[in-house]
């Protein structure tokens, strides 16, 4: 069974990030996975990082999002 997009947005964190975000309601959870989502598909330079290191790029995409919505 596949893992949510959540759930690969949280694993893609560094655990002190990924506590915070836990706590958080699910769907404002679900808010910040689908902007990594959009993240990861947009920025190109992501598709580079993807392409060496994709779990780079994810944990690079995560920071952006969590920098951009949360402050």
């Amino acid at each position: 069974m596949p893992i949510d997009t959540v759930e690969r947005f949280l694993a893609a964190l560094p655990p002190h990030d990924r506590e915070r975000i836990q706590r958080l309601p699910r769907a404002e959870q679900e808010r910040l996975a689908d902007a990594w989502e959009t993240e990861l598909r947009q920025d190109t330079d992501l598709d580079t990082l993807s392409e060496l290191s994709p779990p780079a790029a994810e944990h690079e995409a995560a920071s952006r999002v969590l920098h951009k919505q949360t402050g």
